[in-house]
């Protein structure tokens, strides 16, 4: 035998050894049929005597998204069709393009109508990702100034379809803008995103943006790629419309017209001025030096508060706590406040819980510088009464004049446009008007008289939006200036340096309930706007619906 016959396996032998032992060996004197494939095989195997499938042709590896092999359009079922029918969505082309955009929004995406590119068009259509990165970098600037979420994402909406870019779905955080793009069902989508780091008040700046998307919707204005990116460079490298000795001298009158609204005199007027912009250049210098905003609000809270302890301590006759006050109006985060509201109301949770977590980070600073120098105040044996807020005087020309030159000098710390100016101290003026009205007169609770003027506030600063064809915060942020809870703040954090804990923490919830009174009145006068009085309306704009708790 040769040596590669003794290396062949002996299966037959192997198979009838007696020595084999195990449960499964054929047992002697069985005939065991050596015919057939001997392999074991599936239960699933296909049985003798059945004609195997011959399998198709491999077919390559496509998208998720592409067409099935087996679908003909010639022989294509029949669309499904509701039984209540296809809604007929049409538009108002007349309407502004922040209402046609946030209809839009709302609306499920095989609903959404075609989109009618205005702008002028390349060779081969527009490009994608210059007309995405477009689009974000407006996105970024209008949520960098300080824009609402809703309004953001129309924005962004409104660019992509203005040059034919159907299938948009623009997503907008604090911090974060992305959109995505798919042209049809059967092509990869085209995603990008953009994250805003710095953040900045400039309503000059905000209006330009608004004007330029205005000009990219309407059909009328043909707007190309390079144009944009132009006119967005422009507005980017533009300069502030006020140096920084007037934006630190409307601190100090801010400072002083809010005083007046609390029962100051002519000194406590100019002394809460000189405090505010003492306040305001201390904290120009700590922003020099790179530290937070956080510690920013800190420092810039502590002159007025030592000026009104300064007179306590020197027993002058005047009203330190107005002086205090005063200081106060300054600093109070208004603005980020209203935002923060309006993205909850409007269904943008994440961006409001961040909005409103930096308001109170703000809030937290300012009660530190507050509370350190009144704290060293009562140790020293300064005598500041909390019961003091409970007589106010009365001088309604004053006020009013003193309301419109808070209104005045808070749009020149945003830097609005010139423009605008008057229009916002009449605003403020009428808002200050209601609310006395209500709360002095009337004898109404100070919390409803509040949100009553913030809704006049917000509907007649949607109606100068809507005339001007612009964003509403210029006219509106400003305006509530005169309503923001100073005094409130101040004689809560009165009563915790004095150890009356109890007394101040009510303060102060009385002073946030003013806060949310004052964003909620604007966004729901913005909503009345747009629910009774259709100037321009597209009609209905869907809400989100209700989840009922699941």
């Amino acid at each position: 035998m040769t040596e590669a016959e003794d290396r062949k396996p002996r299966s037959d032998e192997a198979r009838y050894d007696p020595e084999i032992t195990s449960e499964f060996a054929v047992p002697e004197g069985l005939d065991v049929s050596r015919g057939g494939d001997q392999e074991t095989t599936s239960e699933f195997a296909v049985p003798q005597g059945l004609p195997v499938p011959v399998p198709p042709s491999a077919e390559p590896e496509v998208s998720a998204f592409s067409t099935p092999s087996t679908y003909s359009s010639q022989d294509a079922p029949a669309a499904f069709t509701p039984a209540a029918g296809v809604p007929l969505v049409s538009l108002v082309k007349d309407a502004p393009w922040q209402d046609r955009m946030r209809t839009m929004l709302r609306m499920p995406v095989t609903e959404r109508p075609a989109p009618e590119p205005v702008q002028r068009e390349e060779e081969g259509g527009p490009a994608v990702p210059r007309v995405l990165d477009l689009t974000l970098r407006i996105g970024e600037l209008l949520l960098a100034g300080g824009e609402g979420a809703e309004d953001v994402e129309a924005a962004m909406f409104a660019v992509c379809r203005s040059y034919g870019l159907d299938r948009c779905e623009p997503n907008v955080t604090f911090t974060l803008l992305s959109i995505s793009h798919q042209p049809s069902l059967v092509d990869d989508p085209v995603t990008a995103s953009r994250t805003v780091r710095r953040r900045g008040t400039d309503y000059t700046r905000l209006a330009a943006v608004f004007r330029l998307v205005d000009d990219l919707t309407d059909p009328e204005t043909h707007v190309s790629l390079e144009e944009a990116y132009r006119r967005l460079a422009e507005i980017r490298r533009n300069r502030h419309p006020y140096p920084g000795w007037a934006l630190s001298l409307a601190s100090g009158l801010l400072a002083g017209a809010a005083s007046m609204l609390v029962g100051g005199d002519l000194i406590v007027f100019v002394a809460a001025a000189v405090g505010a912009m003492l306040g305001d250049r201390l904290a120009w210098l700590c922003a020099g030096r790179g530290l937070p905003e956080f510690y920013q609000f800190t420092v810039a809270a502590m002159p007025p508060a030592a000026i009104g302890v300064g007179f306590a301590l020197a027993h002058v006759d005047v009203k330190a706590s107005a002086v205090v006050t005063g200081g106060l109006f300054a600093l109070l985060p208004g603005r980020a406040l209203v935002a923060g509201v309006q993205d909850g109301l409007t269904g943008f949770y994440i961006t409001a819980s961040a909005r409103l977590l930096e308001v109170l980070y703000f809030f937290v600073g300012i009660v530190t510088g507050v509370l350190i120098v009144l704290y060293f105040g009562v140790k020293l044996g300064g005598e500041l009464n909390p019961d003091a807020a409970l007589h106010i005087t009365q001088r309604p020309l004053v006020q009013i004049a003193a309301s419109m030159l808070l209104s005045l000098t808070f749009a020149v710390l945003l830097q609005q446009e010139r423009s605008t100016v008057l229009w916002v101290t009449l605003n403020g003026g009428v808002a200050w008007s209601v609310y006395g009205a209500m709360r002095y007169v009337a004898d109404i609770s100070p919390v409803a008289s509040t949100a009553v003027a913030a809704g006049l506030v917000g509907l007649f600063g949607q109606l100068l939006s809507r005339y001007r064809f612009a964003s509403a915060l210029p006219y509106t942020t400003a305006a509530i200036g005169p309503l923001l809870p100073g005094s409130a703040t101040y004689f809560g954090l009165l009563n915790m340096a004095q150890n009356e804990v109890d007394k101040g923490l009510v303060s102060l919830a009385n002073a946030a309930s003013l806060a949310m009174a004052i964003a909620i009145g604007v966004n729901l006068g913005s909503e009345v706007f747009r629910l009774f009085l259709r100037v321009g309306s597209p009609g209905k704009r869907r809400a989100a619906k209700r989840t009922r708790g699941f």
